[in-house]
């Protein structure tokens, strides 16, 4: 099992920045990635950003440019980095790994509300 818990979520205006924090503990041998997803209200969960093991990024288009994912091993936590933010980034922002064994692991979500 793997535990996740995100924070660093807010109310930000338009343009603003925020970096979101994911600290992950227990069985963290078999991580293989790890990334960031959200939940627009009324919408359905979509992909945001994943790094790997071997800190390969990828970012879905709509936040190219303006989030950067990074991860610090010796504190066991993964942060999305915010910028330039616009009223469609607001959603319930939550951190999943993939772990092998072991499978597929989330948080339980962090609000992030930009105001226009």
């Amino acid at each position: 099992q793997v535990q996740l818990v995100e924070s660093g979520g807010g109310l930000v205006q338009a343009g603003g920045s925020l970096r979101l924090s994911c600290v992950y503990s227990g069985s963290i041998a078999g991580i293989q990635i790890m990334g960031w997803y959200r939940e627009p209200p009324g919408k359905q969960r979509e992909f945001v950003a994943t790094i790997t093991r071997g800190d390969r990024e990828n970012y879905t288009d709509s936040v190219k440019g303006r989030f950067t994912i990074s991860r610090d091993s010796a504190k066991n936590t993964v942060y999305l980095q915010m910028n330039m933010l616009k009223s469609e980034d607001t959603a319930v922002y939550y951190c999943n790994c993939l772990s092998i064994p072991g499978g597929t692991f989330w948080g339980q979500g962090t609000q992030v509300t930009v105001s226009s």
